[in-house]
């Protein structure tokens, strides 16, 4: 559905978007995380034809957005960052507006006006103009426009940045619903959002993809993941030793939660699942258990390390 290849763009001397190439298919959601500057913006405006590459192609549903802009925005629903709108405009005109700007007319224009507030729950608010709105509203309206063509790839740029969680709830089934027979991009910094709705990630970072995976193996990548947190009765120094002498046990670290108690985390050897072996040595020492955990990995933390490096690096080169 959409495949890209080796785009660049510069402005001016500053290198924004460094060789980036990717793929999405139909049914996929793909998160497209970056810190603030990384490029993630840029790639996706040159993905819709917004801005023009310096180098590279995008190919949006079999047409090249260079050489077929007209055909490859046809299959594109966009909903840009801060996406723009007429604000003395109602909800009602300026989704009939956007689907007459789509090729619509008389009642398939209404139709697909109508159509479009209902799946973003609009209705309540059809005739209030849109600069009167709250930014959730704001965001759905303009996250209607995206879609009242009912287009086979949606690219949004932060689509629930700086709503509630009610809201960013609502956007995010939104999302889900539509995702199986769609290919959606959608970029963001917030990693919950990948927990949520994403079924693969690329991580952007001074321009370049350092990660492509789904989150689950992205978590894998974390510093934490299967080590285990068990709080339990024992003696600290007792616990400790014990701990370490599991074979796939790499370090333990053990403090004294009160007169009874100590909190253990177990890191494994690369990454093993080590919980049984754990709660295996707790029973045979007869200690009670009062709570215990593995954990799955953190995202924040494989993210850090995928970034830090890379923007600091950037940041160095342009200081010079």
């Amino acid at each position: 559905m959409i495949s890209v290849n080796n785009l660049v763009k510069d402005f001016g001397a500053r290198r924004a978007v460094d060789d980036v190439s990717f793929e999405v298919k139909a049914g996929e959601v793909l998160g497209f995380l970056g810190p603030n500057g990384a490029g993630k913006s840029t790639t996706m405006r040159m993905i819709t034809g917004f801005i023009s590459p310096t180098s590279g192609t995008s190919v949006v549903n079999g047409h090249d957005v260079q050489t077929e802009p007209v055909e490859a925005r046809r299959n594109i629903g966009y909903l840009p960052e801060n996406a723009p709108a007429y604000g003395d405009m109602t909800v009602e005109e300026f989704l009939l507006f956007s689907a007459k700007m789509r090729g619509f007319q008389g009642g398939q224009a209404i139709h697909k006006a109508e159509a479009a507030m209902a799946k973003c729950v609009l209705t309540e608010v059809r005739c209030q103009t849109i600069d009167t709105l709250s930014k959730g509203f704001r965001q759905r309206t303009c996250f209607a426009q995206a879609i009242l063509h009912d287009p086979p790839i949606l690219i949004m740029d932060e689509p629930t940045d700086g709503l509630d969680p009610n809201q960013k709830h609502v956007v995010r089934d939104m999302i889900t619903e539509m995702a199986e027979k769609k290919a959606i991009v959608f970029s963001t910094h917030v990693l919950e959002e990948v927990d949520a709705v994403c079924n693969r990630v690329i991580v952007i970072s001074g321009g370049k993809i350092v990660a492509d995976s789904d989150p689950q193996s992205l978590r894998k990548r974390s510093k934490d993941y299967n080590t285990v947190e068990i709080c339990l009765t024992a003696d600290r120094d007792a616990a400790r030793a014990a701990f370490l002498e599991i074979p796939d046990a790499k370090n333990v670290e053990a403090e004294q939660e009160n007169a009874e108690l100590v909190r253990c985390r177990i890191q494994p050897k690369d990454q093993q699942s080590i919980a049984a072996q754990v709660l295996e040595v707790a029973r045979r020492r007869e200690w009670m258990v009062t709570h215990v955990e593995a954990h799955a990995g953190r995202l924040d933390d494989v993210f850090r390390d995928l970034t830090s490096t890379e923007d600091v690096g950037k940041k160095e080169k342009r200081e010079e």
